[in-house]
């Protein structure tokens, strides 16, 4: 049981992090790459809090919540990953296309 109350823990530090990273970017791509991160995140709260639940005390209307909760998780973490390898090389030319314009004002 510690297991999972660490994994959720972990999972809602993780998205805090990346929503207040989000913040602080100004790069588009970068943007929205930093938060698919956040939204794997809190898929993996909802996931791991379901779980914990369902093993924690399983009665039927808990188990039913539960498996909503653990779906719902799971599709967060699907679509943040189709996100996440989508915007990958989109902020890698970005942050390329960056580097290169510095790189070219500072001569």
């Amino acid at each position: 049981m510690p297991t999972f109350i660490i994994l959720i823990v972990l999972a809602l530090m993780a998205f805090i992090f990346y929503r207040i990273k989000v913040w602080r970017i100004q790069e588009p791509y970068k943007k929205l790459w930093t938060s698919s991160k956040a939204h794997i995140a809190m898929g993996a709260f909802l996931f791991f809090f379901g779980l914990n639940r369902i093993l924690f005390r399983p009665s039927k209307i808990s188990i039913i919540v539960c498996a909503i909760f653990m779906l719902y998780g799971a599709f967060i973490i699907y679509s943040g990953i189709k996100a996440f390898r989508h915007y990958l090389p989109l902020a890698v030319k970005e942050a390329e296309d960056n580097y290169r314009e510095t790189a070219n004002n500072g001569q």
